[in-house]
């Protein structure tokens, strides 16, 4: 029996794109404003803090911390076999975005635990970034 298909994002949206064409060159990318320099997360075509409609995506550091988590033990989709842990990263270099990722398994895991971006090819040319933790000579990043 062929395995599931997993389900994609749609990586052409307009304001999400940029960060899309980042993961598949595996660079981890967020908007910002290129008028005043704050983070548009989520990813708009105009900046809510000071009105430009001048954005663009930066390259940032693969790295966080570790800020919720959840284990999955109840398979709703045949492609994710369970169990699996959803995990939510704060990143360093931009603390108000926190974005999504899937470990395989279960884990010892704790608040602020260092977390390091890795690019998972998943089919039809899109590439998501996901986290696991980092290794330990890594974890020098304030909790």
């Amino acid at each position: 029996m062929a395995a599931a298909a997993r389900p994609l994002p749609v990586d052409d949206d307009r304001d999400t794109a940029g960060f899309w064409e980042a993961a598949r060159r595996h660079e981890l990318a967020i908007l910002a404003c290129q008028d005043c320099g704050a983070v548009l997360h989520m990813p708009r075509a105009y900046c809510h803090h000071c009105g430009s409609w001048s954005v663009g995506w930066r390259e940032v550091a693969g790295r966080g911390a570790l800020r919720s988590w959840t284990v999955v033990d109840h398979q709703s989709h045949p492609a994710f076999p369970v169990p699996y842990t959803v995990v939510l990263v704060q990143l360093d270099e931009a603390p108000e975005v926190r974005l999504v990722g899937h470990l395989p398994g279960e884990h010892e895991l704790a608040d602020g635990q260092p977390m390091e971006a890795w690019f998972e090819h998943v089919g039809d040319g899109v590439v998501l970034p996901q986290w696991r933790p980092a290794p330990a000579d890594q974890e020098e990043h304030t909790r």
